[in-house]
Formats: structure tokens, sequence, C-alpha cells
């Protein structure tokens, strides 16, 4: 089962790892806060850990986890 909750038109969607492991029959989830689209130096030599969320991003692995234990995956 693939699925995507995004226009297929907009750039960068492919990107990300999950493509790959669908393509070799894995079950991915792609997860994203928009990247490039809402920081200019995502992957680029600016782009620096002290710059980085860590509380928000604490909150979104924390919801993930709990989304994915509610869907009992395994």
């Amino acid at each position: 089962m693939e699925s995507l909750a995004t226009f297929e038109f907009i750039p960068g969607v492919a990107w990300s790892d999950h493509l790959s492991f669908w393509r070799e029959g894995y079950p991915a989830v792609m997860v994203t806060d928009t990247a490039f689209y809402r920081y200019d130096a995502y992957h680029m030599a600016e782009d620096t850990p002290e710059k980085l969320n860590y509380p928000a991003m604490a909150r979104v692995v924390k919801g993930l986890f709990h989304a994915l234990k509610a869907l009992k995956l395994h």
C-alpha cells in the first residue's frame, strides 16, 4: 500500500528515502515539516545543529510514536 497526502506535482515529494523502500517492496513513511520550502539553508552548509528546534522535534517523535502505536503496526 502506498499513500500520499500531498500533490504529486510538488517538487521534492519523491526525494526522500521512503521512495527507495517502496520500490523494493518495504513499507515506509515520510514525515516532513516541508524541509526546503520553510528553510532556505536545508541541507546546505548553514544547516547546523544549533538551528534545530529540539523540543519541537521531540514532540513530533512522541506524537508519531503514539499514532503508530494506535495503528498497531507489526
